[in-house]
């Protein structure tokens, strides 16, 4: 976690400061980046660019308490990714896949580990991905959600839902391949 005193002396351009401030961050961020975007050179870009924005803009950030500097970089780089999917012209709410799974995504969720979890993320479709990051990992509500994306309220809860219903999906299929290596 980040102090006051090492944001007020990267605000003053100490680059011991600064580097520490990029340390602490970094890898937490890029990790932020590759659950909204497919690609590693998207992501890297959007790092880069966030990061900027966070550094330029440390002056006015306020320091609340332990752990606000981290929230307010996650929030700046999850803007970041959202402004590069909308730049890559995807229409990120287009994806109809098959709903017809019947055990809850919290059965799931208590099955897998958070590095099973974030493969499963990755293979969501990009408008799934990015509700399901705002809501369940972000923790955006979905108004806020729904002015973020230029989207209705009832899409984004329709969104989420059908993102957990293919997460059951993707999660019961890798089970079965995983136990057909097994035998």
């Amino acid at each position: 976690m980040v102090d006051k005193q090492t944001i007020e002396e990267a605000v003053k351009g100490n680059q011991k400061a600064e580097r520490l401030l990029y340390d602490s961050i970094s890898k937490s961020l890029f990790m932020l980046c590759l659950r909204y975007l497919k690609h590693q050179e998207d992501a890297e870009d959007v790092l880069s660019s966030a990061l900027l924005k966070v550094f330029r803009c440390l002056d006015r950030f306020e320091f609340e308490r332990e752990g606000s500097f981290e929230a307010w970089a996650r929030k700046i780089t999850v803007n970041e990714c959202l402004i590069c999917l909308r730049k890559q012209k995807r229409s990120p709410m287009m994806v109809e896949p098959d709903e017809s799974i019947a055990i809850g995504i919290e059965d799931v969720l208590d099955k897998i580990s958070a590095d099973e979890l974030f493969v499963l993320i990755l293979q969501l479709p990009e408008g799934y991905r990015t509700v399901f990051n705002l809501y369940e990992i972000e923790g955006y509500t979905h108004p806020e959600i729904s002015e973020k994306l230029g989207i209705g309220v009832g899409t984004s809860k329709s969104q989420l839902s059908k993102a957990k219903n293919y997460l059951k999906k993707l999660f019961i299929a890798n089970s079965r391949n995983n136990a057909s290596k097994i035998i």
